[in-house]
């Protein structure tokens, strides 16, 4: 299982928008586990400017086919006109984490 599972990074402008996103993420199988960091310092150039504005970060573990339908949600929820979706690949962990991971998001069976 480790092979598919994978950690996205997303932000959110306030901690309510990041509260609803991540039990949105969960209801849907689109997410095993949502962990929200709030008041996270970020600074990046946008439309030529310098930002910095504090954000919640969200750390979101699901799988390799739950990328392009996690990646949906999020846009379809996000206030952000291009919110981040970062994929990383999970190189390790307990067995027994991943398998859950992936059965939290398998998809159900009509």
């Amino acid at each position: 299982m480790t092979e598919e599972t994978r950690v996205v990074l997303t932000t959110c402008g306030t901690d309510e928008d990041a509260k609803v996103l991540a039990r949105v993420l969960v209801e849907r199988r689109l997410a095993a586990c949502v962990n929200a960091i709030s008041k996270v310092a970020s600074t990046y150039r946008w439309n030529g400017q310098i930002q910095q504005d504090q954000e919640t970060l969200l750390i979101i573990k699901t799988t390799a086919p739950r990328l392009a339908a996690l990646e949906q949600a999020i846009r379809e929820h996000s206030k952000y006109e291009v919110p981040e979706f970062v994929a990383l690949p999970v190189a390790g962990g307990g067995a027994d984490y991943l398998e859950w991971v992936g059965e939290s998001v398998a998809k159900l069976e009509d």
